[in-house]
């Protein structure tokens, strides 16, 4: 064949390779090494309840080019495997002895002597790697999960939620927050769905304000969106949308922890129904079938963690400050999902629970007709506001709670706004009058600060 014929032949080539499908993508041929966990009975959300998600026979598996074996063989149980970012370490929840509580071990890949890194009298489970060798986890505390990070050297943890639900971690995202799950309205147990919160435990917020609709097992995968459970299978949360949007998945039952393979595929714990068991399954975008990875006669595998590097997370350095208290600015409480005639809120109260769960009254603030007010509120205790109008009748009263750390200085937008709302770039009213924030303690009279 003439040299030009065949130069003619490797450029039509190279078109017809440009030209496959981007849903045509081939998959790896052999899963990467990985950990997952095994167990013959798992609920993803027992966690609501403060239950165990596991059945006592959980345990983490390793499959590499060597085949698959126990990874940590001289624990009676274990589950919730974690790499560290340079692959070398893992953290997990174990069991030395069925009647041990769980408590957060880490352990070298290579297999060194496994090191517990949490201690005392209550179940601590789901760890997660932070910078800067801290970790995060769930303690189980008087039956309730509360959310803690700690020093991987030692010293004493500090709470990260301060609330009647119960809080799990699932996820560090790129930006260094701590990706969370808790009931909706947070507080409650009665629907499950994704916040956020800092690593000092400031910042508490709902993911996306597009709630009423199952949201749980999230995590980030490198576009930065939040691949999550839903009603549909899968969905995600994107920057650019403030609803969430459906995934194109296989029908069936997911388990949520998806993990992005280097080519851009999905692992993901799947079933036909609740009567199946969870397999480990490889899903390539744009296509309708998924690829068996591992399966387990009468057993769930689930959990899939990649051993293999990633991207530490921003650090982030703590503004909190040694106050007793907290203070909030609210630049509009008319920024909202709700509407709200202009003018027609008058009044901010807010309230805390008591030890018997009841709702207590801290006390009542001026807003201004633009919206704006400025409190200090008590730190590390659950707190709700309500707005009121000028007769003093109920506009709208938060359904569940939220959170200042001690010395927490926090602004928010508005009342329910949602995290992707902008504010305007205006000085508001309360600050013009005041730059000091009204007593909302409980500390001060309980009516003083009610009118204009």
């Amino acid at each position: 064949m003439p040299p030009r014929s065949i130069v003619i032949c490797l450029l039509l080539l190279a078109a017809i390779a440009s030209a496959r499908p981007a849903g045509d993508v081939p998959s790896e041929t052999e899963p990467p090494a990985l950990l997952y966990t095994v167990a013959k009975s798992y609920d993803p959300l027992a966690w609501m309840h403060g239950a165990d998600r596991f059945s006592p026979d959980a345990a983490i598996l390793l499959r590499d080019d060597k085949g698959t074996r126990a990874f940590a063989p001289n624990f009676a149980e274990s589950a919730d495997p974690e790499i560290s970012f340079d692959a070398e370490r893992v953290l997990f929840a174990g069991k030395l002895h069925p009647q041990d509580l769980w408590q957060i071990w880490e352990v070298s890949i290579s297999g060194s002597q496994p090191r517990q890194v949490t201690s005392g009298s209550e179940d601590c489970v789901r760890p997660f790697y932070l910078p800067d060798d801290r970790v995060v986890y769930a303690r189980r505390i008087a039956g309730r999960f509360v959310i803690e990070a700690a020093d991987l050297s030692g010293g004493k943890p500090i709470a990260l939620t301060y609330g009647p639900a119960n809080f799990l971690p699932t996820d560090i995202l790129h930006d260094g927050r701590i990706l969370f799950e808790a009931g909706y309205p947070l507080g409650s147990a009665t629907m499950p769905e994704i916040y956020t919160v800092y690593s000092d435990g400031s910042g508490v917020e709902s993911y996306r304000c597009d709630h009423g609709k199952a949201h749980y097992s999230g995590r980030q995968i490198a576009s930065g969106d939040i691949i999550f459970v839903s009603a549909q299978g899968l969905s995600r949360f994107t920057s650019a949308r403030a609803q969430e949007i459906p995934i194109a998945v296989p029908p069936g039952e997911y388990a949520g922890d998806i993990v992005e393979t280097a080519s851009g595929n999905w692992l993901t714990a799947w079933r036909h129904d609740q009567k199946s068991s969870f397999q480990l399954m490889r899903w390539t975008s744009g296509t309708k079938q998924l690829q068996t990875i591992a399966t387990q006669q009468d057993a769930n595998i689930i959990q899939p963690t990649l051993i293999a590097t990633h991207p530490v997370p921003n650090r982030h350095p703590s503004g909190l400050h040694d106050w007793p208290n907290a203070n909030l600015l609210c630049l509009n409480t008319y920024t909202s999902k709700y509407e709200f005639v202009p003018g027609s809120i008058h009044s901010v109260r807010l309230y805390t629970r008591d030890s018997s769960g009841s709702s207590k009254l801290l006390g009542t603030a001026p807003v201004e007709p633009d919206g704006s007010f400025f409190v200090q509120v008590p730190s590390e205790q659950p707190l709700q506001i309500e707005l009121l109008g000028a007769a003093g009748k109920t506009l709208k009263r938060e359904a569940g709670y939220w959170w200042m750390r001690r010395g927490e200085q926090r602004g928010c937008v508005g009342c329910h706004a949602g995290p992707e709302t902008s504010p305007e770039n205006a000085v508001p009213m309360i600050l013009l009058k005041s730059t000091t924030p009204a007593d909302m303690t409980g500390a001060a009279s309980q009516t003083s600060a009610g009118g204009r």
